[in-house]
């Protein structure tokens, strides 16, 4: 009997693959660093049973209508705004992403853009590598405390959580904005709810982690940063489209806030010449969030069980519902 295809849309490790490749044909993309050509992508969806995508590979109705074999797309992500959840679930095909085994990672991360932008970390760690530093000086790259500051976080879901558990750490005061109030993590965490704008005009950090949907795309314009603190610090390691950046390049500019660390942008990879890498104020990082060797092989393994698992017409671990 014919064994199903499987397409991998980037290099993975060959052993996050052993076990798929034991009941599947796999054919992968051979690039980590380039993404697989739309026209490479929708040829292998024609014939392929299972698809494991990136966030980057956009999985539309019209490559869709054309993959008859199809049964399972595997994203290796958390977010899966790059497949159109309603075209495959007409056409029976299940989605699945890789929650829970990120979240520490990608709190780690939002976690030390705080850090990196708030004590000036890249900024001084090129000053000493580009030569400059001549002689010590009592303000010399001098940033903000973390300790003992108000974090707003904008997305409270599972990385929000972890964030908010490392802000109690720094004894932070912790306010939090979301879809759907959470009671355990107001209880546990001693968090605070408040609504969107409120929260952004008591923060010193403000840290977008909400998922990408009509309501959060651009919630981060003109006026959201105008309703900050000049001296507040934003993060975004959630989706670079819920902010507008030609705002986020005014407010700084302006000193309307005082900086960013990003690790999200609206187009990935960011233009070299784009305003906001000219900016000593904004740490930006290449969408890094959950790179840990430990949790990128977790992502893969568990992306390769929930083929595996459809392909052997059992339930997935974790589809999207």
């Amino acid at each position: 009997m014919q064994k199903p295809y499987v397409y991998v849309t980037r290099k993975l490790p060959e052993e996050t693959l052993a076990e798929l490749k034991k009941r599947a044909e796999v054919n992968m993309w051979p690039h980590e660093e380039k993404a697989v050509p739309r026209e490479v992508l929708m040829a292998e969806a024609k014939k392929a049973d299972a698809l494991l995508t990136m966030l980057s590979d956009k999985i539309d109705a019209d490559l869709l209508k054309d993959a008859s074999s199809l049964k399972v797309i595997a994203n290796l992500a958390v977010g899966y705004d790059n497949i159109d959840i309603s075209s495959a679930a007409n056409l029976g095909i299940t989605v699945c992403n890789t929650p829970d085994v990120l979240t520490d990672s990608t709190a780690d991360l939002a976690f030390s853009l705080i850090l990196a932008a708030a004590r000036r970390i890249v900024e001084s760690a090129n000053y000493v590598k580009e030569g400059k530093w001549n002689s010590w000086g009592p303000l010399l790259l001098a940033g903000a405390d973390v300790h003992h500051k108000t974090i707003g976080i904008v997305g409270m879901g599972r990385i929000g959580e972890a964030v908010a558990r490392r802000a109690k750490g720094f004894d932070m005061k912790i306010l939090y904005y979301n879809r759907n109030r959470k009671p355990e993590a107001e209880l546990s965490l001693d968090a605070e709810y408040r609504e969107f704008h409120e929260l952004l005009k008591e923060s010193d950090f403000v840290v977008s982690l909400a998922p990408l949907t009509s309501e959060t795309k651009g919630m981060f314009n003109r006026e959201a940063f105008q309703s900050m603190k000049e001296s507040a610090i934003f993060i975004n390691a959630g989706r670079g489209a819920s902010v507008d950046e030609n705002a986020l390049v005014e407010a700084l500019k302006r000193k309307t806030i005082a900086g960013a660390g990003l690790d999200v942008f609206v187009k990935e990879p960011i233009d070299p010449e784009h305003p906001l890498l000219t900016m000593n104020q904004v740490v930006a990082l290449p969408h890094i969030g959950s790179a840990s060797v430990e949790t990128r092989m977790k992502m893969a393994e568990l992306a390769c069980r929930n083929i595996s698992n459809i392909l052997d017409g059992k339930d997935p671990e974790t589809p999207v519902t």
